[in-house]
């Protein structure tokens, strides 16, 4: 058993799972090893950083207050709509739940794709199985 191929790409599908997969073959790892993987590193990585997503979400919401008080005190005014909040909402609208919860994990990193959907579509039902069914479609 090679547990060094194995942890190798456990680790690059926690991070990025687009790119986890090739690495396989030049390990000399068949296709169910490198499935098995890749599938269960950025399992993990989707669990944990869906799940705490609020704590990052929190964090945020706090730096933002305090540079809206900074700002405030300066006598500056903050833009609310920004052109990239125009662009986050219209895309979220014009893309819808299931998109996005299938491309911005693989996309983006796995982390910030996963945070973005729960940001999104926290409080609807089976986001998160949405996450991990593509993800068992795209390997």
């Amino acid at each position: 058993m090679n547990w060094g191929a194995y942890s190798a790409l456990f680790g690059l599908a926690t991070v990025k799972f687009m790119f986890a997969a090739l690495p396989g073959p030049a390990f000399n790892l068949s296709f169910i090893e490198t499935y098995f993987c890749v599938f269960t590193g950025g399992s993990l990585s989707a669990a944990i950083f869906y799940f705490s997503s609020n704590l990052f979400m929190i964090k945020s919401k706090e730096k933002r207050i305090q540079r809206m008080i900074k700002y405030e005190a300066a006598g500056k005014k903050i833009k609310k709509f920004t052109f990239k909040n125009k662009l986050i909402v219209r895309s979220k609208h014009r893309f819808g739940k299931y998109v996005i919860c299938f491309w911005a994990p693989f996309f983006l990193s796995v982390p910030l794709g996963t945070i973005i959907v729960a940001k999104f579509y926290r409080r609807m039902k089976f986001t998160f199985l949405y996450v991990l069914s593509y993800s068992v479609m795209v390997i």
